[in-house]
């Protein structure tokens, strides 16, 4: 048997850490090669990071919110020894040695410093070692560095504390737990893509200068070839919903307002305004917000459009949009259905210098050519960055585009 120490590879578009969401393995357990090992966040999206050997998990590093850099050791496995490849060897090879040194000088930390001082560090026990209790001192608990300082910086006995991880080891959360130790209290620990988007919204909100324009679109003559439309589509298809009209409009009006179609490149110091339109779609998930996207917009036709937007939002929602579907997107469109409402305030999704929210359809009387009638109306409220789009032209976009809303054969003229 031979050791194989794995570390984080390179996740894509130059991702220097990962954050840990769910481990999918503890140690002990016998693992196949390509099997998933852990779930990932980036920036991007939640990637699966498969076992690159089969063998035995002897450790893992990190809980489910540590973030680990690239190329820091993840996980280590006990593998046969005639499928150990030359770079397994030459992987655990450093690993090993690194690991010895480490614990030499660790040895000699510890006769200088007493144990009072600092959090004990985590031990690595073996299956066996751990079922039969040799290698180890009875009671001993089991946390990573990280936990146990936070335990004494908190005055936390960990012996008194019920570990949730795997094998009974205390995560962060334990800790946390027993600090607050407040009944009817449920904490949820702000991970992964809610992180993520907590990350983004404030920076988005902190950098850029929202300037929010609101207006009331009547589609009254759009509800009508919706519905028309839908009653000529085949047994089970799919109902078209407002948004492949509204997405295709929009893209038709920013050929005039390039301005904002357009990406901030803070490092540069650069505004990249795009010629083809490709659409952001706000999709809630079970993890969060997510942003898919549906590219060239105006190469598709309508039911091009609306099967698109269909497949990357519930590859969003399952969890299987690619990386390339979550990010390039030039400009978003958000919508809460039945839900959303009368305003809104949307958030720009950075680096997008333009966001148009849509709200809720309803009949309301209206006063049409000094008559009170009966309309659907409904209002777009957009967000817009300031330091780059101007307030007329922003108005001056949305009114545009309520225009081809208003008439919906010049939508796809």
């Amino acid at each position: 048997m031979t050791r194989h120490v794995m570390r984080l590879p390179d996740l894509g578009e130059g991702t220097v850490s990962a954050e840990v969401i769910a481990w999918k393995v503890k140690p002990g357990d016998v693992v196949r090669e390509d099997s998933p090992l852990v779930e990932m966040s980036t920036d991007k999206a939640v990637v699966e990071v498969p076992s690159p050997v089969t063998g035995q998990v002897i450790s893992v590093t990190g809980n489910p919110g540590d973030v680990i850099a690239v190329g820091a050791e993840l996980a280590v496995f006990e593998i046969e020894a005639k499928s150990a490849s030359p770079a397994a060897s030459a992987s655990a090879a450093p690993a090993a040695t690194a690991t010895n040194a480490a614990s030499a000088a660790s040895a000699k930390t510890t006769a200088k410093t007493s144990s009072a001082d600092l959090p004990k560090a985590s031990v690595a026990v073996s299956p066996k070692a751990a079922a039969s209790g040799a290698g180890v001192s009875s009671g001993r608990v089991m946390a990573s560095p990280a936990t146990r300082r936070r335990a004494f910086e908190a005055g936390i006995d960990l012996a008194t504390v019920s570990g949730s991880g795997p094998q009974g080891r205390i995560l962060a959360l334990d800790v946390e737990r027993a600090r607050s130790g407040g009944p009817g209290i449920t904490e949820i620990p702000v991970i992964g893509v809610r992180r993520l988007i907590a990350q983004r919204m404030a920076e988005a909100k902190r950098v850029a200068p929202h300037f929010a324009y609101v207006e009331e679109v009547d589609v009254t003559e759009l509800e009508t070839l919706r519905v028309t439309l839908n009653a000529q589509r085949p047994a089970g298809a799919a109902s078209l919903t407002y948004l492949p009209f509204i997405v295709r409009a929009l893209a038709s009006v920013l050929k005039d307002f390039p301005q904002c179609n357009a990406l901030y490149d803070e490092k540069r110091n650069v505004l990249l305004r795009h010629v083809a339109v490709h659409a952001g779609i706000a999709t809630q998930t079970p993890d969060g917000l997510k942003v898919p996207v549906v590219r060239d917009v105006m190469t598709r036709d309508l039911e091009g459009l609306a099967s698109e937007i269909r497949r990357v939002s519930e590859a969003a929602k399952m969890g299987r949009a690619r990386r390339d579907e979550l990010s390039g997107s030039t400009i978003t469109v958000t919508s809460l259905g039945k839900l959303g409402g009368i305003v809104s305030t949307p958030i720009l999704n950075l680096p997008e210098v333009a966001i148009i929210g849509v709200n809720k359809a309803v009949e309301r009387v209206v006063v049409l050519d000094g008559k009170m009638v009966i309309r659907r109306m409904m209002n777009l409220s957009s967000s817009f960055d300031h330091r780059f789009v101007d307030g007329f032209d922003a108005a001056a976009m949305i009114q545009a585009l309520k225009l081809k809303l208003e008439s919906p054969a010049e939508i796809f003229g």
